[in-house]
């Protein structure tokens, strides 16, 4: 299963570049629930918490009212389960595992965490190589591609593939203030996902959190306008967008970082 899955996360690194978005469509009768929501950040480049590790990638446990779900593992998985550890959070309470794009640095840690839990319901972009969904697979756990916007769980919804080159899903949390949107690099463009979560949920768009693929700082602005009302850029972001935020979301600003816990 590891060889399986590296030889894919290789590949997926030598794919660069941005790649213009694909518009999602409206999620097909949204169930309109709304949902409390606890976000970890467990794999980023830096550490909030310094008893944790940082590595290159991303990787963010998303707990709502009845669901535990994986978003992207990070490059490799003696980090990511490392840190899942000192946390205190144990890999068998995972249900859902959502990964955003093939890159290496989002689904490096996979087959590890697997060897811990395999009863999971693994979400790919229907773009994925055959072979790392048939190691997806062969590990046990349940496969699903993702084309369209989907339901994922009660009040959370894929952004559905969007992009050419590198598509991408986004994780759509319905919650009580708002929508909120996890990215793992936005090859398609940041705000163009947050723009697509908005349209498929018709509700207000409370907090963006992820890698934003190193923005003009434009997109700060792009944010202001469709109402994003907090920030938490990480990963990929890079120093120059990060400082962009700090500055214009103030207060609303939230640093990220492997450890930082977000309660919604």
């Amino acid at each position: 299963m590891k060889n399986k899955l590296f030889i894919i996360v290789l590949l997926g690194i030598l794919i660069t570049g941005c790649a213009p978005e694909k518009t999602a469509k409206a999620i097909q009768n949204p169930d309109k629930m709304k949902t409390n929501a606890v976000l970890t950040i467990v794999y980023d480049n830096t550490a909030y918490d310094k008893k944790l590790s940082s590595g290159w990638g991303f990787g963010c446990i998303v707990k709502t009212d009845k669901n535990n779900i994986l978003f992207d593992t990070g490059g490799e998985s003696q980090t990511l389960l490392a840190n899942m550890q000192k946390i205190g959070i144990d890999p068998k309470i995972i249900d859902t595992v959502v990964l955003s794009h093939i890159h290496g640095d989002h689904t490096g840690g996979l087959g590890g965490f697997l060897e811990k839990n395999n009863n999971v319901k693994v979400y790919v972009p229907k773009s994925f190589p055959a072979s790392f969904k048939a190691g997806v697979k062969d590990a046990g756990a349940q496969l699903t591609e993702v084309s369209g916007p989907v339901k994922i769980a009660d009040s959370v919804y894929s952004t559905g593939e969007m992009g050419t080159l590198i598509k991408e899903q986004g994780l759509v949390i319905d919650t009580n203030k708002g929508i909120v949107l996890v990215t793992g690099c936005a090859h398609p463009g940041a705000a163009k996902m947050a723009k697509a979560a908005k349209e498929q949920l018709k509700e207000n768009m409370h907090l963006v959190i992820g890698g934003f693929h190193r923005p003009q700082l434009s997109v700060v602005q792009e944010f202001r306008k469709l109402g994003v009302e907090k920030a938490c850029p990480c990963h990929c972001t890079g120093e120059s967008a990060i400082k962009a935020f700090e500055k214009e979301y103030k207060e609303n600003y939230i640093q990220g970082g492997a450890g930082r816990i977000i309660k919604i």
